[in-house]
């Protein structure tokens, strides 16, 4: 996960023992020449160690003593996704080459569903918000009402990388006017096997094509109000009568998947 650290495996079977005097570890990115941490022997210098490694890297001295030379990442960055190759050898020979690949993940924000403020003749338009996370997202809306996938076509999504190399995105969703809708919006992670999901305010959309209005409590006041104004005029005519209406202002947050702990390394 994102901001956390790591262990990068890589060890020969229990029981062995190396002198550090004699042995030579070299950690390094598989698709370049990119140094991660190294040991040589006499030599306590990092200097070759990439800027992007350089102070978030570490071996363990006793632990290579017994033959484990795994990688100790901190706070790991989205950048990290990488495969990483190490090297040992031991009296210049080689004695333990091993890829770790490594996969980075960060949670979505809950997505926030904007509901039409001013609904045109012809259709509604929402907009659901999501960020910080990692990977790349697949973005969903859903009929609310029975729960089906709306048509891709009806939604433009954009997906961005902020300045945190994490990803944001922004989806649109245009549909067709109706007197009553409630869609949702789904974030999924694929890598967490996580779906985030929320579903617009369902605001009863009352009116004609032509002028729609949305039922707030600050209408309901207002409302309320002018029915005491008008039993203080006509109290000996209708006395005891009241009236007050509401709309039910609910937020489904959807369900969010269980959010198993990702295996983020893994030996190939």
């Amino acid at each position: 996960m994102v901001g956390s650290d790591v262990e990068l495996g890589c060890a020969v079977p229990e029981g062995s023992s190396f002198d550090l005097s004699e042995l030579f570890v070299y950690w390094q990115i598989s698709e370049s020449d990119t140094v991660v941490m190294y040991h040589i022997p006499g030599n306590s210098s990092t200097g070759h160690v990439d800027t992007h490694y350089r102070n978030r890297a570490q071996l363990s001295p006793d632990r290579m003593k017994r033959g484990d030379f795994s990688l100790h990442l901190f706070n790991i960055t989205p950048q990290d996704e990488q495969k990483f190759h190490c090297l040992v050898f031991w009296k210049f020979n080689k004695v333990l080459e091993a890829v770790v690949t490594l996969h980075v993940a960060a949670n979505y924000s809950m997505p926030v569903v904007s509901t039409p403020s001013s609904p045109s003749q012809h259709e509604l338009t929402f907009t659901c918000t999501s960020t910080n996370g990692y990977p790349r997202p697949n973005v969903y809306w859903i009929n609310k009402t029975d729960n089906t996938l709306l048509d891709e076509a009806l939604q433009n999504s954009t997906v961005s990388l902020n300045p945190k190399g994490l990803y944001d995105v922004v989806s649109v969703l245009r549909i067709g006017w109706s007197p009553s809708v409630n869609v949702g919006c789904c974030i999924e992670n694929v890598l967490l096997h996580q779906n985030l999901t929320v579903s617009s305010q369902p605001e009863t959309l009352i009116g004609t094509r032509g002028k729609i209005t949305e039922n707030h409590s600050s209408a309901n006041s207002y409302a309320a109000i002018s029915i005491l104004a008008v039993v203080a005029v006509v109290v000996a005519v209708v006395t005891g009568w009241a009236c007050r209406s509401r709309c039910p202002r609910r937020r489904y947050t959807g369900a969010q998947a269980a959010r198993p702990e990702p295996e983020l390394t893994d030996h190939v």
